[in-house]
């Protein structure tokens, strides 16, 4: 059984959550052991949320070290440059090309960094897409996080169908086929 170290990172509201949980299920139902962490900072304000997925044939501990992430999933782009570097150098980057201004940015005591992903391309292995343009095609922009995981998904070893399952049992049973969906476009963008 292989064993991978999951960071999945975003703004407060972007369901970082709802999508660290459905990967720990697949994981989980897959008979992996799992351990999941979630480290919230201000999420009720648009703050860095994080969670951290570990699943393998036996994980201690649910926190994983810096260096030591397989697949890095991050909803925002300024969210994966400020979590890069926790990534193995074989590691992958799943970017939802999405700018979303820290208070920081908003009161102008900094400004948004510029070629975020063209920065990150050069150390790491990218993967992107605007899952908002996506999202709003299938009529929810509610479904971004759907989106992403689809993308993520090519890159971790459940199918597709087990997915889509977990989808099932996890959104709210009036969003399961735009998450499906939503999901499917994801998956579709590294095929």
């Amino acid at each position: 059984m292989k064993s991978m170290n999951i960071m999945v990172v975003g703004v407060g509201g972007q369901g970082t959550l709802l999508t660290s949980r459905i990967i720990g299920q697949t994981a989980l139902k897959a008979g992996y052991d799992v351990k999941l962490s979630e480290v919230h900072g201000m999420a009720q304000r648009g703050g860095s949320v994080v969670t951290f997925i570990r699943y393998g044939e036996q994980v201690f501990e649910p926190v994983v070290e810096v260096g030591d992430v397989d697949v890095l999933i991050s909803f925002e782009r300024l969210e994966a440059l400020r979590y890069a570097h926790y990534l193995k150098q074989d590691g992958v980057l799943i970017v939802n090309d999405c700018r979303i201004d820290p208070m920081t940015v908003v009161i102008g005591a900094k400004e948004y960094p510029e070629q975020i992903l063209a920065r990150l391309q050069t150390e790491h292995r990218v993967l992107s897409l605007d899952a908002g343009k996506i999202a709003q095609e299938l009529g929810n922009s509610r479904v971004v996080n759907s989106v992403i995981l689809g993308l993520a998904a090519t890159q971790l070893e459940f199918s597709k169908d087990a997915w889509l399952e977990m989808i099932a049992k996890t959104v709210p049973p009036k969003t399961v086929e735009v998450n499906q969906a939503a999901f499917c476009r994801g998956y579709g963008q590294n095929a």
